[in-house]
């Protein structure tokens, strides 16, 4: 140990004071990194949503359209027969 190491404040050395302070950086990088990746899974999640929500809606008035058609269809087989 270097003299500098030595040097204590009430059982505080430079040693530990330098690896609490590492330790500390590394944690929050490592929080830091975890939480920009969720922010970007979510921004996918959200995109992938949105998306899937529109086809559903397209879908949707496709099917209305096919239904009004049916409806028309049925309405002309009925009148036909009274006829």
């Amino acid at each position: 140990m270097t003299t500098l190491e030595q040097h204590e404040i009430r059982g505080i050395t430079l040693k530990n004071i330098t690896v609490t302070i590492i330790s500390t950086i590394s944690i929050v990088v490592s929080v830091m990194t975890t939480y920009f990746q969720l922010k970007g899974d979510i921004k996918d999640v959200r995109s992938t949503q949105e998306t899937q929500n529109r086809v559903n809606e397209i879908r949707l008035k496709v099917l209305e359209g096919e239904v009004t058609i049916l409806q028309q269809e049925v309405r002309e087989l009925k009148d036909s027969k009274k006829s």
